[in-house]
């Protein structure tokens, strides 16, 4: 070899060099930045909790006495009033706006007995640990009623907005007579729905497309006549792994969300789960189809040869020696198709829509994962951190259903080899 060869495959190793290690230092980078934003937040009730917030009855509060009295040993960041037995602290929602957040209602709290307003029962109703609130407070430092029961014009009131803070709370609550508004709040935020949502469309776009594209790839591997129309089909199938999502998505809504109403009518009355698995399905017959043949394509020629030298006809062969042999590769070619619905939104932003739901339906509408991380970012005031903790879940299903479609796939193969 001689030294200008020698130079050049130098040159050449060192730009494979650059550029790997380029990709796995941008791949990784990307992988830290989702750790460290999302970690924080990742937590059961965000995986398992409801994503809108659950407002409860607002409600009022009886005169208190000035001499009650309540103790507790507060917690760091912790603010204990001891007139009505609450303990406070700051917090902020998903979004990061400021909220004060109920962390110890002591057992005969005025809190624990309050009365809704608006109501002619006035129903006896409680802040509970956990509770927040966000905005609608009221509190008056005189006899907010005169002894007549009519409001009393000298009756003077204590202003307070969530953002002056725990600590500012509690001060005013502690000189309040009268708490004539607080509206508490079960803060949402979780991501249920849209988990639920992601495994309805996996399973119903599977159920669609699995046995329509195996179905495919066996008669073009096996049955059609191997010419110019069979090549045409396969070049027809790899250019539609091309296509832009977002024109799947407007095919689903002008096509499979009248044919999904068509089909359950009275049941579906806009965009649906079903609707979203028919688009993802012919997002997905492209991968199936090829992913098919290219493990049909791995089965040794012997075994059908072997197969129909044994007197099994053509079909016998395909559904009892080829199709078992090639199982591995079409799993394979499931996981692939998980990623990709897994990773889909574009489309689905027309095929399905982007309300987020708590209550799912594969007759209404919801949303996956990765639409909800879209719809996370779109806001005006994008929230990287909750977005970034729906990746580390949807990274985590994917890892999940990697390994148990390799363990699947691993049992078949000890099964037919």
């Amino acid at each position: 070899m001689n030294s200008s060869q020698k130079i050049k495959d130098y040159a050449i190793r060192i730009i494979t060099y650059v550029t790997s290690f380029i990709s796995v230092f941008v791949l990784g980078a990307i992988l830290i930045f989702v750790l460290v934003q999302g970690a924080p937040l990742l937590n059961l009730d965000i995986i398992m909790g409801d994503n809108y917030n659950t407002y409860k009855p607002g409600m009022k509060l009886e005169y208190v006495p000035i001499e009650s009295s309540f103790t507790y040993d507060t917690k760091q960041g912790e603010y204990f009033s001891t007139r009505y037995g609450v303990a406070v602290k700051d917090d902020k929602t998903l979004e990061g706006n400021p909220i004060i957040r109920f962390t110890y209602v002591d057992p005969n709290s005025p809190m624990r007995r309050g009365h809704t307003i608006g109501d002619s029962t006035e129903k006896i109703v409680s802040i509970e640990v956990g509770d927040v609130v966000m905005s609608g407070i009221l509190f008056w430092g005189d006899n907010y009623l005169d002894i007549n029961g009519d409001i009393n014009p000298n009756a003077a009131s204590i202003p307070y907005q969530v953002t002056e803070g725990a600590e500012s709370f509690v001060e005013k609550l502690d000189r309040t007579l009268y708490v004539a508004s607080i509206a508490p709040v079960i803060l949402g935020g979780g991501i249920r729905g849209s988990i639920v949502t992601t495994l309805y469309l996996i399973l119903l776009t599977l159920l669609i497309a699995l046995p329509v594209g195996v179905a495919t790839a066996l008669y073009i591997h096996e049955l059609a006549p191997q010419n110019k129309f069979t090549d045409l089909l396969r070049s027809l199938i790899d250019m539609l792994t091309g296509v832009p999502s977002i024109i799947y998505g407007l095919m689903g809504a002008a096509f499979f969300i009248p044919l999904a109403q068509r089909m359950f009518s009275g049941q579906i009355i806009s965009g649906s789960l079903i609707s979203g698995a028919m688009t993802l399905s012919v997002i997905v017959l492209p991968v199936i189809i090829r992913s098919t043949e290219s493990a049909l394509d791995v089965v040794p020629k012997d075994y059908k040869l072997a197969s129909l030298a044994l007197g099994a006809n053509e079909t016998q062969t395909i559904f009892k020696v080829m199709l078992p042999n090639a199982l591995p590769g079409i799993l394979s070619a499931s996981l692939l198709a998980i990623g990709r619905i897994m990773g889909e939104s574009a489309a689905l932003i027309f095929a399905i829509g982007t309300v987020i739901m708590d209550d799912i339906s594969i007759f209404g509408q919801g949303t996956s994962l990765a639409v909800h991380i879209w719809s996370t970012m779109s806001s005006e005031n994008p929230n990287f951190a909750l977005a970034s903790t729906i990746s580390i879940v949807l990274l985590a299903v994917v890892l999940t259903l990697n390994l148990l479609i390799k363990f699947i796939t691993h049992k078949f193969v000890k099964r037919y080899r």
